[in-house]
């Protein structure tokens, strides 16, 4: 949660102190807003503390209570008043206070000694705080929800239904593909369920497609399928005192793929361990991996020793072929770990190995066509992973066939750059693509086309869709760039910036 207003107050350097509307103390604070207006309310979204001098503020009482409730009615969360012999107010006006006590608007002195500046940027702090502390509440779940599906016979649905509703401190019902209820928590959970199966009843037809969420004035209620492909195996509610913040629709998400895969066992116990090793291989490329058991993964080799990223491109038209490409490798590789379908961009597979050279007796066919290695990093080290997986990436699209290593490539026009100046240059061009409202990601079909030398229906195939969704794309991404994609420049450009993008490469 964003920091209280009291919270705010009592920080001991800025000297604050509330004169009125203290019922309001508990508001949550989302920044802070200095304006000299005399509406400021148009301006503001909501949450913010407002500080003024008070240099334009109304001498009349009707006046001065129509500013309070101008800012009341725009969400401010509260009105800092900064007073002192040098400034326009040496005291509060008793007419704001009374306004403001009337209104029920918090009140908030700031005395002359403490720069605007400095409230603004302490409370930047405690909000970076919590959002680092809620990014670190994910994690831990998210590791949470993995060994629970990783130590369990059932693939941990009770558990995982358990410790997601401990997490966002909600009810949280697993359902079968009827609507009635297979796990809750809490136990009185359960007497929801009936109040889903029209829900449930219009969603199943649609498979996993479809999802709902379902709001009232005070609860929130997110209902998905779960399945690996097909029909609906299963529902997951989950049910909140408000829309879920990023960090815990991550662990939703997270909990959703676990639980299909628990509930698609009946279609074999090796294809729900590889979906778990997947998802744990993504954590660890994240850099988030501490806690992983990753010995009950058989991954036991990663531990305390350098590893390298490595990507092999596999021939995914028949599912049969990826899996025995996948054991084949886990075979080679003993205590790496290996997964496949890991990374939507890479339909192949991913490998961290501790020695490269254990790759040495690989032979590409029967289903793999060839692999990339990057160079070492360290687990936990997310960024030196990314790096390497970048590099992976780039000696996979270097052409040929067999096994090939970055490091034998040179390092080119990349070892000219400016890393930092590089990346903050490939971001900024790219950006226009990153738009909310685009449902597709315009940045993975460029990277696949470009990687495919231009042939729209090869990258078609590595994205898994039609050739007429490649050509829509495209057409969209040298809009939003405008810059014309047929320039081989152009192209060039683009082929760098996507190569130097930070975390996973472009997911189609």
């Amino acid at each position: 949660m964003p920091p209280r207003l009291r919270d705010v107050v009592a920080l001991p350097d800025l000297g604050l102190s509330l004169l009125a509307g203290a019922g309001g103390s508990d508001r949550p604070v989302r920044w802070v807003a200095v304006s000299e207006l005399e509406d400021p309310g148009p301006y503001l979204e909501g949450g913010e503390l407002v500080l003024t001098t008070g240099m334009r503020l109304p001498a009349r009482g009707a006046a001065l209570r129509r500013y309070v409730e101008a800012l009341e009615a725009a969400g401010a969360c509260g009105l800092g008043l900064g007073v002192g012999e040098g400034l326009s107010h040496a005291s509060v006006p008793a007419g704001l206070l009374d306004a403001a006590e009337e209104a029920g608007l918090p009140l908030v002195v700031v005395p002359e000694g403490t720069p605007f500046i400095a409230v603004t940027k302490s409370v930047s702090r405690l909000l970076a705080a919590e959002e680092y502390d809620e990014a670190a509440r994910g994690f831990t779940a998210q590791r949470e929800l993995i060994r629970a599906a990783l130590t369990a016979d059932d693939g941990g649905a009770a558990s995982i239904v358990s410790r997601l509703a401990k997490h966002l401190r909600a009810f949280v019902l697993l359902l079968d593909p009827a609507g009635a209820v297979v796990h809750a928590s809490s136990a009185s959970a359960a007497a929801r369920a009936p109040g889903l199966h029209d829900e449930v009843a219009r969603l199943r037809p649609q498979g996993l497609l479809a999802s709902a969420a379902l709001s009232s004035a005070d609860e929130y209620v997110v209902l998905q399928p779960l399945g690996v492909r097909g029909r609906a195996r299963g529902f997951l509610a989950v049910g909140t005192s408000g829309p879920l913040r990023a960090g815990d629709q991550a662990v939703v998400n997270l909990a959703v793929s676990l639980l299909s895969l628990a509930l698609s066992r009946a279609e074999g116990r090796s294809a729900a361990d590889r979906g778990v090793r997947a998802v744990a291989l993504r954590l660890l490329l994240d850099g988030e991996g501490a806690g992983l058991p990753l010995e009950a993964l058989g991954w036991s080799r990663l531990t305390d020793r350098p590893v390298s990223v490595a990507v092999a491109r596999a021939d995914t038209s028949d599912p049969a072929r990826v899996q025995a490409a996948e054991d084949r490798v886990t075979e080679l590789l003993p205590g790496a770990a290996v997964a496949g379908g890991a990374l939507a961009e890479s339909p192949g597979l991913v490998v961290l190995l501790a020695d490269p050279a254990d790759l040495d007796g690989l032979h590409v066919g029967e289903g793999l066509e060839a692999v990339g290695i990057g160079d070492p990093a360290r687990l936990g080290d997310g960024e030196a992973l990314r790096r390497s997986l970048m590099r992976a990436r780039r000696a996979l699209d270097s052409g040929g066939a067999g096994v090939r290593r970055y490091q034998d490539l040179g390092a080119g026009l990349d070892g000219l750059l400016d890393p930092a100046a590089a990346d903050a240059w490939a971001q900024a061009l790219l950006a226009p693509l990153d738009q909310p409202a685009e449902r597709a990601d315009l940045s993975a079909t460029l990277h696949a086309w470009l990687a495919r030398h231009g042939q729209i229906d090869a990258a078609a195939g590595d994205l898994g869709v039609h050739r007429h969704t490649v050509r829509h794309r495209l057409r969209r991404a040298e809009a939003l760039l405008g810059r014309p994609l047929e320039d081989p420049g152009v192209r060039a450009e683009l082929w760098l910036a996507l190569s130097r993008l930070p975390g996973d490469a472009p997911r189609p």
